[in-house]
């Protein structure tokens, strides 16, 4: 894609369908004149009244104790630099969906039009009262320390640069672990800072706190080292001088332990980092290049232990490990401020969450047979779900213990289980499936590349490569509509129907013949469904020429599947295939089956579409909890609709013991564990969270999924098919951009965890 396409994908990203990245929701009921007449006037006076005799009671009564404004005047933007506050709004919204996603803290932003210190310390102030806490974002220095300094000062409310102390308390959690690793002390390493900004002063005084040494630290700026002696320096840079004679990185280098680069890219060379000490730390965080290439770093020292600001290598120093779970244990106890006490509790939550065994949802997301504490890895990665139950309490225990917390917790296992809770209204499960699928990219043929729609999902994938598309369909018409879309690169385009393809079409079709010539088809009809795209991509897909499939926008499933189903077949063991649907909903991950296929499977049939479902929950690293629905519970009703249901549990029971599955089951006790609890306290299910639903038909399945996706606004992910012998997957008929390239990922991983099992299952 060209950079004028990125940048008007960027700003149709941004436009459309509603301006902006973040909305307000109310979160009360509003649809009757009773809700309306007490969420405004005459009841809205009752908290107003309480509130003016206690301010505390804003907490209780308002958004306050969950809102935090994130605020800018828009003079460090990223890397753009001085851009104002109408350019920088961008930013801070992304800034509050990041909060929003990660801890589930609310944020409005706040763009000031004022580079006056004074005056932007007193617009904050003003609006202080409307926020638990305040994030200052892209300030520059030195107005920033300043900014930050009065600010915690004069409010009584949490407020943080995350600038300076997020690149901080991340990179410092790093260093602890790299410098374990590399078996030296930190009082004693030797440490040359590239940066003198807000974020390199806030690392070294961190650094320091963690028991690193002053006279140990050389720090430059644009005029190479930092020295007593040179004239005009910030307070801020002078309270890094050196006394060293030395002028440059390249002096500075030398016996040096650690670098620590938030500078600009491409400054380190590799003869810097071969007099560096033993074991060298290289923390290369600029942005979107560093101060050195990584694969030029490690192929220069085997023994270094390298970080940088990008996910696409080892030891990402990225600030969305602090500043959601920060702010999050922040407000949970009410605190007056942030901290050193509470940074530093966040910077060793960090360091520990690193050398604590992985959740194989985390080794799956990033495609690694098992994550362990070592120069790889040490510090947790962004898409880590227990981050939200170890950095928030610890960050709050330490504001209690250092006496700025108003609001103590005491039951710290129900704030854990609280915290958990939160997860479940955001959408990582789709980041981390779309980063899996990138890590080993798989050919798949889109059978239907005419279509605007389905070019647009294989130009995504193509460009973020998730897969490597393969377009089948009229070659004019997709290269037509190819320019229009701006969609380039080195794309195999195939059209099953012109006289070009006739050597793979006359190999498929001999194929196919050589298979069924004794079940009535000839070598004509084979190479009569040789120009359908269902059968010539089942084809490749068959005949190792492609990975998998995706089909059905503009057919009928049934229509698609048949050729399916013939032709690739279901995998050793299974008797028939089936569906689910993942959907992401507000309490977290929900799988439902089937939803497109078996119409009224009978007990047996149940019970393996609960199996098959199991296995691919599985697959997406998590861990199964199949609840089989019903209208009835445990045997209220002796109708077979229902008893079907309860016979299909016992045959899971007892081939299965260690499966979490129980039923028969209405919805509403499978989804709400405090019912079951009271009225069912012998299920399997109770105490435990239900993450899979399987249906006693295709009708309940499906008009479930289409209400959950239409009413809810619960994005979907399916029908994923299950039990297929070859990765294909049928779209729904007029299934949106967004749902091809999540179905195409799951395409991919399909592919990847099918190679996977050939591999170790030849004979099969």
């Amino acid at each position: 894609m060209s950079e004028e396409s990125k940048r008007r994908e960027a700003l149709i990203y941004h436009a459309k369908p509603t301006p902006g990245k973040i909305k307000v929701v109310p979160t009360k009921k509003y649809a009757s004149q009773r809700d309306l007449s007490l969420a405004y006037s005459p009841g809205v006076a009752a908290p107003c009244l309480e509130i003016e005799k206690d301010k505390d009671l804003a907490y209780r009564y308002t958004a306050k104790g969950n809102l935090v404004a994130v605020i800018s005047n828009g003079t460090a933007v990223l890397g753009l630099g001085n851009i104002g506050p109408e350019a920088s709004k961008p930013v801070m919204e992304g800034k509050g969906l990041l909060f929003k996603i990660f801890a589930d803290i609310d944020v409005f932003d706040i763009e000031v039009d004022t580079e006056n210190v004074d005056e932007f310390i007193e617009t904050v102030k003003n609006i202080a009262p409307t926020f638990g806490g305040i994030n200052l974002e892209d300030i520059k220095a030195p107005e920033a320390f300043e900014i930050e300094r009065r600010l915690k000062e004069e409010l009584d409310i949490p407020v943080m640069h995350d600038d300076q102390h997020g690149t901080a308390i991340i990179s410092a959690a790093a260093l602890l672990n790299a410098v374990e690793l590399a078996d030296k002390k930190l009082d004693k390493v030797k440490i040359v800072i590239s940066g003198a900004g807000a974020a390199a002063i806030s690392c070294s005084r961190l650094y320091q706190a963690c028991g690193a040494k002053r006279e140990n630290m050389v720090m430059l700026d644009s005029k190479g080292v930092i020295r007593k002696d040179r004239e005009n320096l910030t307070s801020e840079k002078a309270e890094f001088a050196t006394s060293r004679k030395i002028d440059t990185l390249d002096e500075a280098m030398k016996d040096a332990d650690v670098f620590i680069g938030l500078s600009m890219a491409d400054i380190v060379t590799p003869e810097m980092l071969l007099v560096m000490a033993k074991n060298p730390i290289v923390f290369a965080m600029a942005n979107p290049n560093p101060e050195i290439k990584y694969d030029l770093a490690v192929a220069t020292r085997k023994d270094i232990i390298m970080a940088t600001g990008r996910s696409d290598h080892p030891n990402q120093v990225n600030n969305v490990l602090g500043f959601p779970f920060i702010f999050r244990g922040a407000l949970d106890v009410r605190a007056t401020k942030i901290n050193e006490a509470m940074k530093m509790a966040a910077v060793k939550a960090l360091a520990k969450l690193a050398k604590e065994p992985v959740p194989e949802q985390v080794n799956i997301a990033y495609g690694e047979t098992r994550l362990t504490f070592g120069k790889n890895y040490i510090i947790p990665k962004p898409f880590d779900p227990r981050l939200i139950a170890q950095v928030p309490p610890a960050v709050a225990k330490a504001a209690i213990e250092s006496g700025v917390a108003k609001h103590p917790i005491t039951d710290w296992e129900k704030y854990e289980d609280s915290l958990l809770q939160r997860l479940g209204s955001d959408n990582k499960l789709v980041r981390l499936l779309l980063n899996r699928a990138k890590l080993n990219p798989k050919r798949v043929v889109f059978a239907e590349a005419d279509q605007l729609d389905v070019l647009k999902a294989a130009q995504i994938v193509h460009e973020e490569g998730i897969a490597i598309p393969i377009l089948l369909g009229r070659k004019e018409t997709i290269e037509t509509l190819m320019k229009e879309i701006e969609f380039e690169g080195d794309i195999m385009i195939i059209d099953p129907k012109t006289e070009e393809e006739n050597p793979r079409k006359n190999k498929y079709a001999k194929v196919y013949w050589e298979q069924r010539k004794r079940r009535g088809v000839t070598y004509y009809s084979a190479q009569r469904l040789m120009r359908e795209r269902n059968y010539f991509a089942a084809m490749m897909v068959n005949e190792g020429d492609a990975d998998a499939v995706i089909s059905g926008y503009s057919r009928n499933y049934p229509t698609v599947l048949k050729p399916m189903l013939e032709l690739i077949g279901l995998m050793p063991g299974i008797s028939r295939a089936a569906t689910t649907n993942l959907m992401m909903t507000k309490r977290g991950p929900l799988f439902l089956s089937d939803t497109s296929i078996n119409i009224d499977p009978d007990a047996k049939a149940l019970a393996k579409i609960a199996q098959m479902t199991s296995r691919v929950i599985k697959m997406f690293g998590l861990n199964p909890v199949l609840a089989m629905v019903s209208y009835s519970n445990f045997g209220s009703s002796e109708n077979d609709k229902a008893s079907k249901v309860r016979e299909a549990v016992s045959l899971l029971h007892r081939n299965y013991p260690d499966m979490i599955v129980d039923g028969e089951l209405q919805t509403d006790f499978a989804l709400n564990d405090e019912m079951l609890k009271e009225r069912f306290p012998f299920s399997k299910l109770v105490g435990k969270k239900v993450n899979a639903l399987i249906f006693p038909n295709l009708d309940s399945a499906n008009i479930t999924y289409k209400l959950l996706k239409e009413l809810h606004e619960a994005d979907s992910i399916g029908p994923i098919m299950l039990g297929m012998r070859k990765p294909v997957h049928i779209l729904q008929l007029g299934a949106s951009v967004d749902e091809m390239v999540n179905m195409t990922a799951i395409a991919v991983i399909d592919a990847q965890h099918k190679e996977k099992w050939e591999l170790e299952n030849p004979e099969k």
